[in-house]
């Protein structure tokens, strides 16, 4: 453990200890030789290093922790291609709110004899997917522009944030009268009484609101405010993808998910909306739903005010800390006689018996429904899965009902491909008496599998479930609606098995679909790490999705 005591050595130490001031507990790394002063700084530190296997995945872990804590999560990679590896993690976290910072090494910049060997403007590269980014210069400006980085990364709307740390500066002797800041305490203003008033006027006005809830809104406090909001006013609810669990998804007010951007029967009941009362949603997230010019009105509540879009564009926003504002329409409104929810329930009725339909089909290679319900059957309440991307994240989005915030973990925003089996490792590391499992298809899985081993060395439970259908299966399922021929998107897979055994894993392949469900119950029962291979049928899509569900929907009586 550093001595704040004593004078730092070097610029690396002054950096370790203003990270410990704003209480960094772990570092997700892939160190090159610029870092070694700044890891011999760690050492002597109560920050935990955890050693990737790449960078991508180190940046993953780090936003998750971000989206799971409210806390900065924190990366490490050394130069070049260490840094130019981040990409990916940082625009993952800039686009879906989490809060991260990445620290990148770099080259001496006050004297160099190495040319250009591995030289890139990093803090250039980074400068459109990061709220900041600068590189340091002088051991002295380490604290401000750590403490100025921590503020920017955690602000509304959080994001990603980098810093530069160059080889020489690292070694540099800083100033002895140079001081760390205190973090800021800060707290989110509340939105201006007049909004929250104008807010429940209209709502009190319209006769068939709604409620959306959104990414933003996937906090203790919101998640607390909006059960109280739907409970005293009766207002039927939906989620956006990444809104999933806010409110209890048992709630007899839920209507469903907008997994689809249209033609789903969520989408009849938001067609029928006069109001739709948006909280924590903006467009970065896939729309829900498509506003048009003398549509629906959208209240928007939210952290910060809307990005007006073509298919966005809200007549009455509340911006400030959401749930004080949720809390106070609660308070404010109530029960309205005019609000008439009938033909709501009924979506919701239809919606039910969708989702029951064929989740216990026995055929093989297993259904997308079947496998969500034995997921949701052998998962504890508060249980966590954190998806991938791939064709399964619109079945789970759709079919699988959660029952908490932040026990789905997926991603909507820039929906990158690898990021489901890092997510499921930091979700494992933080809550460990909880299960968690990760969901992946196998182009997903691949992206990042060699996390495995350090999964394996970190002794996590983690249970890995690869759905696989040897190929790119969504691009294929578009491929299809487009009436294209079946080409280009086919590959072969490693024996999952014998690769998760290779990194002192379990592996277990399911071989008749009755099986899948005790396979994952001995999974999760046994600790440590377990990887499930279960062949998908994937010919559901398209009878589901682009046959059934528009005739089904129409079926559906007018309100």
């Amino acid at each position: 453990m550093t001595n704040a005591q004593t004078t730092p050595r070097n610029g690396a130490e002054l950096f370790v200890r203003a990270l410990e001031n704003e209480g960094v507990k772990y570092i997700f790394a892939v160190p090159g030789e610029e870092n070694l002063d700044l890891l011999e700084a760690l050492r002597e530190s109560d920050i935990q290093l955890i050693l990737n296997r790449h960078e991508q995945a180190a940046g993953f872990m780090a936003a998750t922790y971000g989206r799971l804590t409210g806390r900065v999560g924190v990366c490490l990679s050394t130069l070049g291609p260490g840094a130019t590896n981040l990409v990916t993690a940082a625009a993952y976290a800039q686009l879906g709110g989490m809060p991260m910072m990445m620290i990148s090494g770099q080259k001496p910049i006050k004297s160099s004899k190495q040319g250009l060997f591995q030289i890139l403007d990093v803090v250039d590269l980074m400068r459109p997917l990061t709220k900041y980014t600068r590189q340091i210069s002088n051991a002295n400006t380490i604290p401000a522009k750590v403490r100025e980085a921590f503020r920017l990364a955690s602000e509304e709307r959080p994001g990603a944030v980098h810093l530069e740390l160059p080889e020489d500066i690292a070694a540099e002797e800083p100033a002895p009268d140079t001081h760390i800041f205190a973090p800021s305490d800060a707290r989110r203003p509340s939105a201006s009484q007049k909004s929250l008033e104008i807010a429940c006027d209209m709502l009190r006005e319209a006769k068939h609101p709604l409620i959306m809830i959104g990414a933003g809104a996937n906090r203790k406090r919101v998640s607390q405010a909006l059960i109280h909001l739907v409970n005293t006013t009766n207002i039927p609810f939906f989620t956006t993808q990444m809104g999933k669990g806010v409110v209890d998804e048992r709630h007899p007010r839920y209507l469903g998910n907008a997994a689809l951007s249209a033609g789903d029967f969520v989408h009849r009941a938001i067609d029928h909306a006069d109001l739709v009362i948006n909280v924590g949603h903006d467009v970065v997230e896939k729309p829900p739903f498509f506003m048009r010019p003398g549509g629906k009105k959208v209240i928007h509540v939210n952290f910060s005010g809307a990005d007006v879009d073509p298919v966005y564009f809200p007549q009455h926003e509340v911006v400030g800390d959401i749930a004080n504002s949720v809390e106070y329409m609660a308070e404010n409104c109530g029960i309205c006689h005019n609000h008439d929810f009938s033909w709501f329930m009924e979506v919701k009725a239809a919606v039910d018996r969708h989702l029951r339909d064929k989740a216990e089909n026995d055929r093989f290679p297993v259904i997308p429904q079947r496998i969500v319900h034995e997921v949701r059957a052998v998962m504890p309440e508060d249980g966590i899965i954190a998806l991938d991307n791939g064709m399964y994240k619109l079945w789970f989005a759709r079919n699988y009902p959660a029952y908490d915030n932040n026990t789905v973990l997926l991603d909507n925003a820039l929906a990158s491909m690898g990021a489901g089996l890092p997510s499921a490792m930091m979700a494992s590391m933080l809550y460990q008496d909880l299960k968690v499992m990760a969901i992946c298809g196998d182009g997903g899985f691949m992206m990042n599998s060699q996390e495995l081993e350090t999964a394996v060395r970190l002794d996590l439970n983690l249970v890995v479930l690869i759905i696989n259908d040897s190929a790119y299966g969504m691009i294929k399922w578009k491929q299809a609606q487009e009436g294209l021929a079946d080409f280009g998107l086919d590959y072969r897979n490693p024996d999952f098995v014998k690769y998760a055994e290779s990194y002192g894993a379990t592996g277990h392949r399911v071989a008749r679909t009755e099986d899948l469900r005790p396979t994952l119950e001995r999974a999760l029962a046994a600790g440590g790490v377990h990887l499930v291979d279960v062949p998908v049928d994937y010919s559901e899509n398209r009878r589901v999705f682009d046959e059934e569900l528009a005739e089904l929907t129409r079926s559906v009586p007018s309100g």
